[in-house]
């Protein structure tokens, strides 16, 4: 299996990179900055025995989208799961802030799907949040980035069925990542959660993995244009 993940130096992506990796695939690990976070995370995919290849881009940069593209010569698996962005009240978030925001995360997920050299049958996966769907302080700018990439999984599941390409997105919990202190009620959230989740505990990154692994699966093979919450229960309250 062939698999791109979008920024898996870390968290998230690392978990899901980990978990995609099967003995004779290849996993492209990319990253922006932390170069030995993201050699760690080829590590750890190798340790599966998979292929890991390394490759610095920037999901906001259109030409370091095609070279990243360009690193295999069919896609098996796409996961979008990069994303920076502004933490703070609508009002006190800049323009620039807010393109950022969405730069980073919702125009990847259309630009990248559409360059990568996606295998027929392929999946593409989205990485969203509650906060698409809920208030959450200060996410104005990243709950509508993710709004618009649950949004526009469902036009992509569409438009590429044709070529049996399947486009689902999971919408996590809260999840306790390094990010997390990025958040200006971060520890306060933390704790909320953990109180209210009926699972009785915050998500971790590979409970995240974990839906993205089944996602990609043959299991759901029949399933597109969803999205999948994967959050213990939380946002039933």
């Amino acid at each position: 299996m062939r698999v791109i993940v979008t920024g898996s130096s870390r968290g998230i992506g690392r978990a899901i990179a980990v978990r995609l990796a099967r003995p004779g695939g290849t996993v492209v690990v990319n990253y922006l900055q932390n170069a030995d976070a993201a050699r760690h995370t080829a590590e750890l995919v190798e340790e599966r025995g998979a292929r890991a290849v390394v490759v610095e881009a920037d999901v906001r940069s259109e030409r370091d989208l095609k070279r990243l593209a360009a690193t295999l010569d069919g896609v098996d698996v796409l996961v979008h799961n990069a994303a920076v962005g502004a933490l703070k009240p609508f009002d006190r978030i800049r323009t620039s802030q807010w393109d950022l925001t969405l730069e980073s995360s919702l125009r990847p997920f259309w630009l990248l799907t559409k360059l990568a050299p996606l295998a027929e049958g392929a999946s593409v996966v989205g990485i969203s949040s509650l906060g698409s769907r809920r208030h959450i302080p200060g996410y104005a700018a990243m709950g509508a980035a993710k709004a618009g990439i649950e949004a526009l999984t469902r036009q992509l599941a569409v438009e590429l069925a044709p070529r049996g390409v399947r486009v689902n997105t999971v919408c996590g919990g809260l999840v306790e990542t390094d990010a997390l202190r990025y958040f200006p009620e971060g520890e306060a959230m933390l704790a909320a959660a953990a109180r209210h989740t009926p699972l009785g505990r915050v998500g971790r990154p590979e409970d995240i993995a974990a839906a993205v692994a089944l996602l990609v699966s043959e299991d759901a093979a029949w399933i597109t244009g969803q999205v999948l919450v994967a959050d213990g229960g939380l946002s039933l309250l």
